[in-house]
């Protein structure tokens, strides 16, 4: 059976760097399972710098949207994150969001299939304001909606705020 470690809170909050470091207190080898498309430049080397945290301990995978089709029996796995495995069925689905909810929800039922400990980052992308936009509007609900999804299911959910850790659930 799957144990899941939820890590939410704002951008730069310390979600990766706390995730990291819980994840190698439980493994010598723990998986990284990066969900990120490279979107332009400036993300490219955000990714970049990520990667350079991670010690040779990590074994690293790259996926995009089918999670769950790695076997990760036996594993610690962060993922790292729902905002960006998100983002990618938002844009592939053309902003449908109860298409992309379903389509997430799925997959990621199907991942906690596994016998592993999962460490999942999020971002709490609707503490700000509200966006100008629809479509900014639309991702944000469907971030939320997601987010309460994963978090019902999660043993663990811990709130970073300014780099500290603090205990939800």
């Amino acid at each position: 059976m799957a144990q899941l470690t939820l890590i939410t809170g704002g951008q730069r909050s310390g979600k990766s760097s706390y995730a990291q470091k819980y994840a190698t207190q439980l493994s010598s080898q723990p998986i990284y399972l990066a969900t990120s498309r490279i979107w332009d430049e400036e993300h490219r080397k955000r990714i970049e710098r990520h990667k350079a945290d991670r010690d040779e301990r990590w074994v690293n995978i790259e996926e995009e949207k089918f999670i769950s089709t790695h076997n990760f029996k036996g594993k610690v796995v962060l993922i790292d994150c729902i905002t960006l495995w998100l983002t990618n069925f938002f844009f592939d689905n053309k902003s449908d969001i109860d298409l992309s909810l379903s389509q997430a929800q799925k997959e990621f039922d199907a991942l906690l299939k596994q016998d592993a400990h999962f460490i999942i980052v999020t971002n709490e992308i609707g503490l700000g304001g509200m966006p100008e936009n629809e479509i900014q509007r639309k991702f944000t609900d469907l971030q939320g909606w997601m987010n309460q999804y994963i978090a019902q299911k999660a043993n663990e959910v811990i709130l970073m705020v300014s780099g500290i850790d603090v205990k939800i659930k």
